[in-house]
């Protein structure tokens, strides 16, 4: 069952091979000469959040009326048939509305949020589509979301306006402070006035302070929208995005359907080695005794040699057998476990390699098989790819996690993107909830860890 997934070992894949180089930040990784504080009130990501600031005020309004009156008169008229249709179709509206919500928060605050369970009736019709729109409780929340989320607007608009409008007007006073006493009759921004005396910015020295006031404001700006929007982020994520059932259901459906096609492959990798391997030589030897049958009384001595022949072939075609059945389950994991049967897989390895496994007791047959299998793996793409010189794999339990590290001092550049064995060697753990994580930088050395559930 070996999977191509070691095609990084051996390639100069730079600092972004692997996982140690996404994490790193990788070759798209942009670098400021500025500090963060001085670039942010001109960084996209600040405008993209104040248009998302000024934005929301609007279809707030929008939206809280539509939201309101519909809700409003279809509990008037729960009295009457009348009352269920009007809150469905404000429901549903709102769910529109919520799928607008969505994309303005995943154009202007990059966040993704996925699109809720629909709403749908068992059987066809309108009467159906009310009572599941009715029964859904992202309905509802999608109408909460509506009434909460426009004073919070009001909020976040007024405060994001105010700080925005006066920081860049302090900032830029010293370029248009010649207005007032030439077209407003005074010498400047008036600071403090009553009935006999009055303050204006008007000197040189005030007017850098007013400024310097103003670069404080324009800086601080950016950072008091983010956290306003942070509100936003929280609120459309838990009202207008799936549950956590619903993102659960999601997820162990797809890993069902990952556990499906890899039951498949081995299905017919097990069918190709059956047909070209054992079962060839089976024929073939069939064929050879037949002969050797036909020649026993005309040409004892070539019967002799031909049935020696068909001996060797019978030992092959065991060997090929005994393998097979490894690669489906060996024998010494279910009796011994994994410490003996890592041990076995070790030392078929071209490297020498140092087995340590710590566990007081054994995992679920199945979990046990899948961590197996991951070293097995991970040990032949060591063999064949590494260039390693020595390797070590390390097996303990963390609480419910089974934990599995695989070390080698090989020239490392092992990627685990898409598209190569690693990647499917991490589908399979993702699969019961495992998770792969790979760290080979370019010349070593690379670092493999797994961790399972334990599932006693």
């Amino acid at each position: 069952m070996a999977m191509e997934y070691g095609q990084g070992y051996g390639q100069q894949g730079g600092p972004g091979a692997g996982f140690h180089g996404t994490a790193g930040g990788g070759a798209g990784e942009r670098r400021h000469r500025l500090p963060a504080v001085l670039r942010a009130p001109v960084e996209a990501r600040s405008l993209r959040e104040f248009a998302y600031v000024l934005l929301s005020l609007p279809v707030g309004v929008l939206v809280f009326s539509y939201a309101v009156t519909l809700a409003f008169t279809g509990s008037l008229l729960l009295i009457t048939f009348l009352g269920i249709p009007v809150l469905a179709v404000g429901l549903a509206g709102c769910r529109g509305f919520g799928v607008l919500e969505r994309k303005m928060a995943r154009g202007l605050l990059g966040l993704d949020v996925a699109e809720p369970e629909p709403a749908r009736g068992r059987k066809p019709g309108a009467v159906a589509w009310m009572g599941a729109v009715l029964k859904s409780g992202t309905s509802w929340r999608h109408l909460l979301y509506s009434v909460l989320h426009l004073p919070w607007a009001m909020f976040s608009f007024l405060v994001s306006v105010i700080f925005w409008v006066y920081g860049w007007a302090l900032l830029t006073y010293p370029v248009w402070f010649w207005l007032f006493p030439m077209y407003g009759g005074q010498d400047g921004l008036q600071l403090y006035g009553d009935e006999t005396h009055s303050i204006y910015l008007d000197n040189p020295f005030e007017i850098t302070v007013t400024a310097l006031v103003g670069l404080l404001f324009t800086m601080a700006t950016p950072w008091i929208v983010r956290a306003l929007t942070l509100v936003d982020r929280v609120m459309v994520k838990g009202l207008l995005g799936p549950t956590r059932l619903a993102t659960r259901v999601v997820e162990l459906e797809s890993d069902r359907g990952v556990v499906v096609d890899t039951a498949a492959a081995d299905l017919r990798r097990i069918e190709r080695d059956l047909h070209d391997g054992a079962q060839a030589r089976l024929v073939a030897l069939a064929m050879d005794l037949g002969l050797a049958k036909e020649k026993l009384t005309e040409d004892p001595q070539a019967a002799a040699r031909m049935v020696d022949e068909a001996h060797g072939e019978v030992k092959t075609a065991l060997q090929e057998l005994r393998d097979l059945a490894r690669g489906i389950h060996p024998a010494v994991l279910t009796d011994r476990g994994l410490d003996a049967a890592l041990s076995s897989v070790a030392s078929r390895c071209v490297v020498p390699v140092r087995v340590e496994v710590d566990l007081v007791e054994r995992p679920a047959a199945a979990i046990e098989g899948i961590a197996y299998f991951t070293v097995s793996e991970l040990l032949q793409n060591i063999s064949k790819h590494a260039r390693a010189t020595g390797a070590s794999v390390d097996v303990w339990r963390v609480e419910n996690r089974l934990m599995l590290q695989v070390v080698d001092d090989g020239v490392g550049g092992a990627d685990a993107s898409g598209g190569s064995g690693l990647a499917g060697l991490a589908g399979r753990l993702d699969a019961v909830d495992g998770i792969l994580v790979v760290d080979s930088p370019a010349g070593g050395p690379t670092r493999v860890t797994a961790e399972l559930p334990w599932r006693g």
